[in-house]
């Protein structure tokens, strides 16, 4: 198989890191790979903290929900969204810097971009990653710990480090629930959803010896019956960005 492929259909999750620290010429890789993502004209509207000082760590753990393995990583990024860096590009020049819903959905997909080949990277030379939405938990704690200025904010962090756990790949939804050919096929995503919820019972019941029985669609539904960070408009409004 490509290794490329193979490293793709590998992924997993990993929660439980050895405390063993990232050499700088891995680090360097990574980043570098993270910097030849596709990103929208070249704005390359982004910046990557990298974090490995023991207490910002813990304390990103307490902001993201008490993820330990924030603090067992050998390494923790914070991808940000970055428009602070395009407007200081603009006054250069002279210019006001104009910004709108569209150029705050540029930077949240070219930081996204970048963190994915960070990511393939990082497991391709055998790291762990785990991706860290708890991020967004106390946003604006994290941004004032990580000093960051106007128009950026913290889109997610990334775990990376040696793996301590072998856990087992989780089953993704039907490729016809996700793939459509032409048009969207509302029929082939129904049935998709109901052959997938089958799927999941199995994995729930077999990952815990039978004590919970659930499926994808129930956990979806307790994830999205009610709203969930809703602090996160206008803290993006106070960080400058206009969502119009």
């Amino acid at each position: 198989m490509n290794p490329t492929i193979e490293v793709l259909r590998k992924h997993r999750s990993i929660r439980k890191y050895q405390p063993i620290a990232l050499p700088e010429e891995h680090i360097d890789a990574i980043i570098e790979s993270a910097q030849m993502a596709s990103t929208s004209s070249n704005v390359q509207a982004y910046t990557i903290i990298g974090v490995t000082d023991p207490a910002k760590k813990q304390e990103l753990a307490r902001l993201a929900g008490n993820q330990a393995y924030i603090e067992q990583c050998g390494l923790f990024l914070v991808f940000c969204a970055d428009l602070h860096r395009l407007k200081e590009a603009t006054e250069l020049h002279g210019e006001t810097f104009h910004q709108n819903t569209e150029s705050f959905l540029v930077a949240t997909v070219d930081a996204t971009l970048a963190a994915q080949n960070a990511a393939v990277a990082a497991e391709s030379l055998g790291y762990g990653i785990c991706y860290i939405g708890g991020i967004r938990n106390n946003p604006q704690d994290v941004s004032v710990l990580l000093q960051l200025p106007q128009l950026t904010y913290p889109v997610f962090g990334m775990c990376v480090g040696v793996p301590d756990q072998e856990p087992s790949s989780r089953p993704r939804l039907p490729r016809h629930a996700v793939y459509h050919s032409d048009a969207y096929d509302k029929e082939k995503v129904t049935l998709g959803t109901q052959q997938y919820d089958d799927t999941m019972h199995e994995y729930y019941k077999e990952r815990t010896n039978g004590k919970t029985l659930t499926t994808w669609s129930k956990g979806i539904t307790d994830k999205y019956a009610k709203p969930g960070r809703g602090h996160i408009r206008p803290f993006l409004e106070g960080r400058g960005f206009r969502l119009e």
